[in-house]
């Protein structure tokens, strides 16, 4: 049987290569770990970047289609005036100002229509941003944008009915003055 014998000074060098190459991976393993690290606080920084980002479009798109709401309730009103203008305008000999007032209530049904197409929008921005981050502020907006849409298309059709009405007043009174 044979024994291997080592000296001293071989196993000394052994040692010290092992603890060479030791060092060599725990300093490769450092720089791996700081690029990690690097990299996890860049991902952080841009996913921060982006929930800032979307923070702003949900505020800015519930924004949007709360005013877009509140425009299709003016245009309701409009077309509501315009159609008191047909009606009188109808029963006494002024055609002119009733057809007059019946093209008014009818661009206020298309402004609201607009506006309701408007809020919509919005109101879709803000769910597009919910999908891309589940947050309750983007919640919170996107249920306000999706509730001013909701108002906005109410006010759109209440002109479109009254502008319907204000174009029969003013054919009725066409009608009237032919006969």
């Amino acid at each position: 049987m044979a024994v291997n014998k080592s000296t001293p000074n071989s196993e000394g060098k052994e040692m010290t290569e092992e603890v060479d190459n030791l060092r060599k991976e725990v300093a490769v393993m450092r720089d791996e770990f700081r690029e990690l690290k690097q990299s996890y606080l860049d991902t952080n920084r841009r996913y921060s970047d982006t929930l800032l980002m979307l923070r702003g479009l949900t505020q800015h798109a519930t924004e949007s289609a709360e005013q877009a709401a509140k425009a299709a309730e003016f245009s309701a009103i409009c077309s509501e005036k315009c159609l008191e203008v047909a009606k009188k305008a109808a029963s006494i000999p002024m055609i002119e100002a009733a057809e007059s007032a019946s093209n008014a209530a009818t661009s206020a049904a298309e402004a609201a229509i607009q506006s309701a197409a408007s809020a919509a929008s919005a109101a879709a921005a803000a769910a597009l941003a919910v999908a891309h981050h589940a947050e309750d502020a983007s919640a919170q907006g996107s249920s306000v944008a999706a509730e001013a849409s909701k108002k906005a298309a109410a006010f759109a059709a209440q002109a479109v009915l009254m502008s319907n009405k204000a174009a029969e007043y003013a054919r009725s009174a066409r009608k009237d003055t032919q006969t």
